[in-house]
């Protein structure tokens, strides 16, 4: 079993009325199966609605199953008695770092985490070092948050998180409220954390570019999961993914239309480069 491991996982958000009565029930997530390899970088797409943040919520047991079942780490997140310890191991980064920065200066917000988990100070200073380091914020470190741009402050939120020594960090909508630069410089970080720490990523997210580099696509739709596989198996089938509301990288679907229109290109085209390097013969450049 991976690091996270789901079985026939179902939600259900439940509204009731003043009288404590349902009025209605929708299931977010609708039988989930899936398993998740430690070191992994997964990207889980999905438009509005899919499932895909829900799910996301249960690998941090910020909800428990309806039916069904999902481990972290081998723990039940079904059992009260692991939640602290699931969370320390799947550490989460929301969509908006505002939400989740709480210190006044970005080093005491990085020592927040470990600090609440009781560990010593000596060692709280030596991961906020390395953190900061880690995600490129420590000419920053005592600089008040208010100060930083978008994409600086979420690079803080997941210092924070790296700081309690998760095996896994889970990134809801990371750059959603980022510019493209911000975007960049969040996503650029994540992947050096996943390299060189060995640390999973389950990233969380519905642009395009962001899952290119990933290990594993997840794409979700009502509550399932429809699509499960590498970059290049899942963005080659272009048609399927439309019809879940999603798109391609714009390479990608580039490479699709002149296919569709007779040019012998082929399938799973995912950067400009690589279009570049299959028009270049095609058009008799060298």
């Amino acid at each position: 079993m991976g690091i996270i491991k789901a079985a026939r996982l179902v939600h259900e958000f439940i509204r009731r009325n003043e009288d404590d009565k349902i009025e209605e029930v929708k299931r977010a997530l609708d039988g989930v199966d899936v398993d998740i390899r430690t070191g992994a970088f997964v990207a889980v797409l999905g438009h509005n609605g899919s499932g895909k943040s829900t799910f996301a919520k249960h690998v941090n047991a910020l909800l428990a199953p309806t039916e069904g079942a999902l481990w972290v780490g081998e723990m039940d997140t079904r059992d009260e008695a692991h939640v602290w310890d699931i969370r320390k191991m799947a550490g989460m980064v929301f969509q908006n770092p505002d939400n989740q920065i709480i210190g006044n200066i970005v080093e005491e917000d990085v020592g927040f985490g470990p600090e609440n988990l009781g560990v010593p100070t000596e060692e709280i200073w030596r991961r906020v070092d390395a953190s900061l380091k880690a995600v490129g914020m420590t000419a920053y470190r005592l600089q008040s948050p208010n100060k930083l741009s978008g994409g600086q402050k979420q690079r803080v939120a997941i210092a924070g998180v790296m700081a309690m020594k998760p095996r896994c960090i889970i990134l809801d909508e990371p750059t959603a409220m980022l510019d493209p630069n911000g975007r960049r410089e969040v996503i650029k970080t994540v992947h050096e954390l996943n390299r060189a720490e060995g640390i999973t990523v389950l990233l969380i997210t519905h642009y395009m570019e962001e899952a290119v580099d990933a290990d594993r696509i997840i794409v979700m739709d009502d509550g399932r999961i429809v699509m499960d596989g590498e970059p290049r198996e899942i963005f080659s089938r272009v048609k399927e993914l439309k019809s879940h509301g999603l798109d391609v990288p714009q390479a990608t679907e580039l490479a699709y239309e002149l296919r569709e229109a007779g040019m012998p290109l082929p399938e799973g085209i995912l950067s400009r480069e690589e279009l570049a390097q299959a028009l270049a013969p095609l058009l008799g450049c060298r």
